[in-house]
């Protein structure tokens, strides 16, 4: 094994970033159950009332916005870590 290899190996930030990744792997997982619980329930306000639910609406863009920057984590497009370490989309992205 060649030594940039072991020194990228024994890096210390690399780990726990990969710690990190894990738990927003979790999250992740979390997020898309609750999104698709979300749009359930919008299909079936917009079938009962004909309207859509705007909170709800809020709710499914914010959501969505959050899984998205889970994803930018996950794949190293930023290093910024989505919420709880930084603030919840508020849907103006």
């Amino acid at each position: 094994m060649n030594t940039e290899t072991k020194t990228n190996l024994q890096s210390k930030s690399t780990w726990v970033r990969v710690l990190y990744m894990l738990l927003f792997v979790l999250a992740y997982s979390a997020a898309e159950f609750v999104l698709g619980i979300t749009v359930v329930i919008q299909v079936i306000i917009k079938l009962v009332t004909g309207e859509l639910n705007e909170r709800l609406k809020t709710f499914g863009n914010q959501i969505s916005l959050y899984i998205f920057d889970v994803l930018k984590f996950l794949t190293f497009n930023s290093e910024n870590k989505p919420f709880p370490f930084d603030e919840w989309p508020t849907g103006e992205k």
